[in-house]
């Protein structure tokens, strides 16, 4: 995964296992936070940071079209930031990933699974509030421990 950095704009490679960690830019050397954003996915990078994580990951499976996945991006992206070093937030376009989907049997949408160790813990459809997310990823997270 490619992260940039804010203090100079270089671009630093860091591996899926660390993206929940906090960090220093290979350049300046400045502090480069925990993954505190919803990431955006394709089929490899989805695999490799489910498989490496070491948080758990909240997996938001949308489509730009779908009316409910607009009204809960918010809410997710607000967890990802609230959750930055506890946890990973990906999110899956449907219309760009039906093999994800398709694996997944995803039927409808939005649909959010939680990983924890590779395995899912934890699957629901429909739109949730950031506070029952927030729920679902520390008793993932606590299961683990």
């Amino acid at each position: 995964m490619i992260r940039t950095c804010a203090a100079c704009g270089t671009r630093n490679r860091i591996p899926a296992s660390r993206l929940a960690d906090a960090g220093r830019c290979g350049a300046c050397k400045a502090p480069l936070p925990p993954a505190g954003e919803p990431i955006e996915v394709d089929e490899a990078s989805f695999d490799e940071i489910i498989g490496q994580a070491r948080t758990p990951v909240l997996a938001d499976f949308w489509a730009e079209w779908c009316g409910p996945c607009r009204m809960a991006a918010p809410e997710v992206h607000a967890l990802a930031r609230e959750m930055a070093g506890k946890a990973l937030v990906v999110k899956v376009n449907t219309e760009a990933c039906p093999g994800l989907a398709a694996r997944y049997r995803i039927q409808s949408i939005p649909n959010f699974v939680i990983f924890r160790e590779g395995r899912i813990v934890f699957q629901r459809a429909g739109v949730a509030s950031r506070a029952e997310m927030r729920r679902w990823l520390e008793q993932a997270g606590a299961a683990a421990g």
